[in-house]
């Protein structure tokens, strides 16, 4: 298994809005961050699947395996997303996978993309925002995820939520840089009560637990009845309460020392060796496997299938996207066409245009106003979150702001 090398270049992006130094455009991938946050859909096979089962432990154990999948498109990834423009959007119809998603960046400091999926067939909806915070550890950056993940099934009339993993990137300053994803992960059917928890589970002593996913399935009487593992770059699997617990007296399962959050320790911050295989325990199902890469994937910032496709701009697409659309960036776009000097020049400008008209509407007393998301509170969760209004699709874009 390769180095993993994934979402640092969203850190820095942050880093980049925290510290208001310019990042020279070679460190950059010929995606905006919110093109690199619509690749969660790349398993929505598994949305379809959760709807398809009747029974709610079922649906929740494809439901985390999604959830899982979602970070799965960062591995390797080394490229840095450019930062969206404060009113920029990007949307994506899939036909093939019944959805559309649109996604906007509703605030610029600090930055937050909104997003929204729906189901062609109206079957499911997924929506959130993203926003993390960042705490430095010396050699080391962390991002806590702000924001909450929704997804709900309209069939099962189901709503799930949850929060991603929290990201240390280490060996900001020398050395290789390496990321691992730990923390514990809860998702919650706010229907039925049943409850998944998922520990991404750092690194450890030898590298012995990097990239581990492990957790389970409990009802709402706190019964456990699946317990969830794999790792996050490869495979989830789920098998029952029992099976597992008679595999670990069999395997043995020798007590370890307590797990701290790799950032907090800065004397050891090497890339441990990464062992590729997860041991399938017998009577497991599994619940996904990553997507194998395009064979000239490391020659093209480590994209993944999906990933390639984002920037499409097929003909006559240009006349019926919104013009703050990502794929009409002039800097992307000269960087997707390999014009490294035009792309440098465009997003020089765009990046003065933008300050420029934060200073104006600031001189003027004025505030932006999001065009497609409104600030509201999630009623699962009680927090705030940026909702979808609607009316994108319909395709009448002559209130746009300028952007590029």
């Amino acid at each position: 298994c390769s180095l993993v090398r994934v979402d640092f270049i969203f850190l820095f992006s942050l880093l980049q809005e925290l510290s208001k130094i310019a990042m020279p455009v070679e460190f950059n991938e010929p995606l905006s961050f919110l093109q690199r946050i619509t690749e969660y859909m790349e398993h929505t096979h598994l949305i379809h699947k959760a709807c398809s089962l009747s029974d709610s432990v079922d649906r929740m154990q494809v439901v985390a395996a999604f959830a899982v999948s979602a970070v799965a498109s960062q591995w390797e990834r080394t490229g840095k997303p450019f930062n969206p423009l404060l009113g920029e959007t990007y949307e994506l119809i899939r036909e093939d996978e019944g959805y559309r998603w649109i996604s906007e960046q509703v605030s610029h400091h600090p930055p937050v993309s909104a997003f929204h999926a729906q189901s062609l067939k109206q079957e499911f909806e997924f929506h959130g925002s993203i926003y993390p915070k960042l705490k430095f550890w010396g050699k080391s950056v962390e991002a806590e995820p702000k924001g909450t993940m929704v997804l709900d099934l309209l069939k099962h009339k189901e709503v799930y939520t949850w929060t991603n993993p929290m990201c240390c990137v280490h060996n900001i300053i020398l050395g290789k840089l390496w990321i691992e994803q730990y923390g514990s992960v809860e998702i919650i059917n706010h229907s039925t009560g049943d409850k998944c928890v998922l520990n991404f589970k750092p690194c450890g002593m030898f590298g012995k637990d990097l990239h581990k996913v492990e957790g389970y399935i409990q009802d709402k009487s706190k019964k456990k009845r699946r317990v969830i593992y794999g790792k996050w770059t490869e495979c989830i699997y789920s098998v029952d309460p029992k099976s597992y617990d008679a595999y670990k007296r069999t395997a043995g399962d020798p007590k370890r020392l307590k797990q701290e959050n790799s950032c907090e320790g800065e004397e050891a911050d090497e890339m441990p060796d990464v062992q590729e295989t997860v041991t399938v325990i017998p009577g497991s199902a599994l619940l996904w496997r990553i997507t194998p890469r395009p064979a000239h994937s490391a020659q093209i910032y480590n994209f993944t299938s999906f990933a390639v496709t984002l920037n499409e701009l097929e003909p006559g697409m240009e006349k019926l996207l919104a013009p703050t659309d990502c794929r009409l960036r002039p800097d992307i776009r000269a960087m997707e066409n390999g014009d490294m000097e035009l792309a440098s020049a465009e997003k020089e400008r765009l990046e003065e245009k933008q300050r420029a008209a934060r200073r104006e509407r600031s001189e003027e007393d004025e505030t932006w106003s999001t065009r497609w998301f409104q600030l509201g509170v999630n009623p699962h969760t009680g927090a705030e979150d940026w909702f979808y209004t609607g009316g994108y699709f319909d395709r009448n874009y002559s209130d746009c702001p300028n952007i590029y």
